[in-house]
């Protein structure tokens, strides 16, 4: 942990952190061609970005980070960009396992598994076998993920007979993973102010936290600087205080 980042947790009240922090990882393309670089690059440099934030969520207590890795929106880029993601992904799950078991991360999938290449789908099977023992933070990457789509998956899971007596609570269980806590921050970088399609159900009351700064320029620090931000909000949940 770097000197700067011990000097900012100390901005932060460790009985008032996220539970869940969700990430859309925008810039990575942007960030690449500003020094005239391939767009992969960019997505090279976002993967060390993540890891760095990751680090940083696990040091901190950080139940629960999602990362939004590649959309189900995402299959419209190129192919060559789509083929080069989806080797990152495979060749990045197998090279980590040392970083996940020496930081405590669990890895889990979020999203529509079944439309990955089996490769790929395979990967990401193992890894979440691999890391399932492990509790410090879980690390949550949403592949082939869409919230349209995720609440249009649970919604064909529920058995006729439940539909008329069908809630909240009962209808989170038919999510991808019912376990996980809603999404208390949603972060997105690279200067865009929307939340494409991401956690729509558990962003529900999210604080939105929006950073200029393009993903691969992001660090631990930035992280602690979000959560900084979110600490000073009066969550109120539609009530009165």
């Amino acid at each position: 942990m770097t000197g700067s980042s011990t000097v900012l947790e100390a901005k932060l009240d460790p009985t008032r952190l996220p539970a869940h922090i969700g990430i859309i990882m925008d810039g990575n393309g942007r960030w690449a061609k500003q020094r005239g670089m391939n767009r992969t690059q960019g997505h090279k440099e976002g993967l060390e970005s993540a890891k760095a934030v990751v680090k940083q969520a696990a040091e901190l207590g950080i139940r629960y980070i999602t990362l939004y890795t590649f959309s189900t929106e995402n299959w419209k880029r190129t192919a060559d960009e789509v083929g080069f993601l989806m080797g990152l992904i495979k060749t990045h799950l197998r090279a980590e396992l040392d970083f996940y078991a020496q930081n405590g991360i669990r890895v889990r999938h979020l999203g529509d598994l079944s439309g990955l290449p089996p490769e790929i789908a395979g990967e990401i099977t193992d890894i979440g076998t691999k890391t399932s023992a492990y509790d410090r933070t879980t690390v949550v990457l949403a592949i082939n993920y869409g919230g349209q789509d995720e609440i249009i998956r649970a919604m064909r899971k529920i058995p006729p007979s439940e539909i008329r007596g069908i809630d909240v609570a009962s209808f989170s269980k038919y999510l991808d993973l019912p376990e996980l806590p809603p999404m208390d921050l949603m972060i997105r970088t690279g200067g865009e102010k929307r939340i494409s399609n991401f956690l729509l159900w558990q962003s529900a009351y999210s604080e939105l936290y929006f950073s200029d700064l393009l993903w691969p320029d992001w660090n631990g620090d930035s992280l602690i600087e979000a959560i900084a931000e979110y600490q000073s909000r009066d969550r109120r949940f539609g009530g009165v205080k």
